[in-house]
């Protein structure tokens, strides 16, 4: 039987507000099982490079990364961010190591190509992830904590969307471990109505998301989120959940599925 291993990205205001922040780290530094963390980091990008007089331009979710922009998110997802986590983890009683996908080579991509005149400058799309070697940190009693940078030909550092960092992984340690992807943010799971907290959507599946898309109930930076969710469970992850940050062990929130056919598919 694999051992069970979570996988918790985290990022909007969870990351950037000291108390959530504190909140997702208490309870994640509670679960059972080995542990990975995935975290953005995109407003506290945004507002550094505002104070440098460095234009953000984001497209269906995804940030455009320009060479000044690459500087900015270097500095904060592999700094700023990265360090604070891992700090708040240690205190924890965790042992935290903050990476990249660069460091030991670990999640390597490809730099995007330009599609249909959109130029999303370095961006990378993931390539390979070294599962053995995150394997061997996890099995040490190490828990990583991977900023959304990964590494491109040249040694050229790409900005990686996240929550696409947080599926590439869960599908490369399925292989060896018993993987859950939780994506946790600030609401107890996706919204039907964004001004009612209660109106959690328990299930999506490919064509129910198409649906949500085209009537403007899934848009922005959820889109890529779920995106990426649909991606892992197609690809051996076990269960795949977009909850509140408040319960990054995927027992609640909304559950992510192929189909609806199976009880193991319901969540509660």
């Amino acid at each position: 039987m694999k051992e069970k291993l979570t996988i918790v990205k985290v990022g909007g205001k969870i990351v950037e507000e000291s108390a959530s922040l504190g909140r997702l780290v208490s309870c994640f530094g509670r679960m059972d099982g080995l542990r990975l963390l995935v975290h953005g980091g995109g407003r506290t990008a945004t507002e550094t490079a505002a104070r440098l007089g460095i234009a953000t331009q984001m497209i269906d979710g995804r940030r455009v990364t320009d060479a000044p922009m690459l500087e900015v998110v270097t500095m904060v997802y592999g700094g700023l961010v990265n360090k604070r986590v891992v700090a708040l983890l240690e205190a924890e009683g965790l042992c935290a190591l903050g990476l990249t996908g660069a460091d030991m080579g670990l999640i390597r991509s490809r730099r995007r190509p330009v599609r249909d005149g959109v130029d999303y400058g370095f961006v990378g799309d993931v390539g390979a992830v070294d599962a053995n070697r995150l394997a061997s940190l996890l099995q040490t009693g190490v828990t990583p904590v991977v900023a959304p940078l990964t590494l491109g030909e040249g040694g050229q550092l790409l900005n990686t969307n996240a929550d696409t960092m947080a599926s590439a992984l869960a599908c490369a340690l399925a292989l060896l471990f018993d993987v859950t992807l939780v994506y946790c943010f600030e609401h107890a799971g996706v919204l039907r109505d964004p001004s009612d907290a209660q109106s959690v959507i328990p299930t999506i599946t490919p064509e129910s998301f198409a649906a949500l898309r085209r009537d403007g109930i899934v848009s922005g930076g959820m889109i890529p989120k779920i995106e990426n969710a649909l991606a892992a469970v197609g690809r051996g992850v076990g269960r795949v959940v977009i909850t509140s940050a408040a319960r990054p062990d995927g027992n609640s929130g909304t559950s992510i599925v192929a189909d609806l056919q199976g009880e193991k598919l319901s969540l509660s």
